[in-house]
């Protein structure tokens, strides 16, 4: 009986795994669909990029077709619920996917944490169109300041997203001579919470030097058109808000019957959730590494695709699966044309300086970026967007 193996998303994780099902699955009586509301791979850890320079667009996006085998089927729809008694997917197009085993990675969405109106009124940073959006938001913005009255761009959160979003205002800013202020506000003491202070100090003169204002410990209570409000500290006025305070999985996987926290399905570090028919990875999974989580990130998300696709395969056929640890190879994060790098690892061995700049931590950041696209497509195709990355 032909089994039929169906993938959701085209993220890290989703595109990865498509792959490396191909290769498991050539020989096998089996059936591979993918489905994906976008019908190319976002490498989003770039996408901040697009804040500044729209053109980067044709370099950090990948068609699917030059990543999924002809054999693949793809069927672009956005993913509405996935009803796994039927074993079924649901799309927005009223039609429904059957499958035998399912692989969830349809990545996650924003969370606002019931944040009186800030789902409202907050630009986020989760696809290719929200950086679009910024970008144009911020251009328009600055279009209509002065030097004395200049345009107010305010950045909620700051992790990677929020820092590098930041960044690219910054440079933006510099390469229009642009009147913009820009303010980096975060609800913890210390930007990147949970980091390494080495790390934390590093980051923050960056910022500083690329003249950002940050602002620590005092939450954000409500969001308004114009104004973001503090639990202590005065309103803060905006002409431009993106938030990127933290993440939440689909709507999609709202009443699924799987074991969930929040929309992000559980699972054990084999990948199999609650039901032995389905499998999830990415940041549409809680992964079970022991104390801790896998963490949300592009690093653990293609780390897994490659086990996670070996896996639905070997469940085809009754065979024993395979545990993933996660393997945490480092920091690297930009600031506008800088970039930070902090415990890196090349080729499974540390770096002996713990946390670097200039150019070396860029060409690391660009090179990363570079293999991912090398990975999934071609060497060519990741030295042309070399400069852009």
């Amino acid at each position: 009986m032909t089994e039929k193996v169906v993938v959701l998303g085209a993220g890290y994780a989703g595109a990865g795994a498509v792959q490396r099902l191909e290769d498991e699955l050539e020989h096998a009586d089996a059936e591979l669909t993918w489905i994906s509301e976008h019908n190319y791979h976002l490498v989003l850890h770039e996408a901040h990029r697009v804040i500044s320079d729209p053109s980067v667009e044709d370099d950090i996006t990948i068609p699917v077709g030059d990543i999924a085998a002809p054999s693949t089927e793809f069927v672009q729809a956005r993913v509405e619920g996935v009803d796994t008694d039927e074993r079924t997917v649901e799309l927005d197009t009223d039609e429904t996917v059957d499958y035998d085993y399912l692989l969830v990675a349809l990545g996650s969405q924003t969370a606002y944490y019931g944040i009186p109106g800030m789902e409202d009124h907050a630009l986020t940073l989760k696809s290719l169109d929200d950086a679009h959006e910024i970008h144009e938001q911020v251009k328009e913005a600055a279009s209509t300041a002065s030097r004395n009255d200049p345009a107010q761009v305010v950045i909620g959160g700051a992790g990677l997203s929020g820092i590098q979003s930041a960044g690219e205002v910054a440079e933006f800013r510099d390469e229009h001579r642009a009147p913009i202020d820009i303010y980096l506000v975060e609800a913890l003491e210390e930007i990147m919470p949970g980091q390494d202070s080495e790390l934390q100090g590093t980051v923050r003169r960056h910022l500083e030097e690329a003249d950002v204002e940050i602002m620590t410990d005092d939450p954000i209570t409500e969001a308004t058109e114009d104004a973001i409000h503090f639990d202590e500290g005065d309103p803060l006025d905006h002409d431009v808000f993106v938030w990127t305070g933290g993440i939440t999985g689909q709507d999609a996987l709202d009443g699924c019957n799987l074991d969930n926290e929040h929309n992000r399905v559980t699972c054990e570090s084999d990948f199999r959730t609650s039901d032995d028919r389905v499998f999830a990875i990415g940041d549409s999974a809680i992964v079970d590494q022991g104390d801790d989580p896998a963490p949300p990130t592009a690093q653990a998300a293609w780390q897994a695709a490659e086990v996670a696709g070996q896996n639905v395969a070997r469940a085809i056929n009754d065979q024993p699966l395979e545990t993933w640890t996660y393997e945490d190879k480092g920091t690297l994060i930009s600031i506008g044309e800088k970039a930070v790098a902090h415990d890196v690892k090349a080729g499974g061995v540390s770096v002996p300086v713990r946390t670097f700049n200039s150019y070396p931590a860029q060409f690391l950041k660009k090179a990363v970026a570079a293999r991912w696209i090398a990975d999934l497509t071609s060497v060519p195709r990741a030295l042309k967007a070399w400069d852009s990355l």
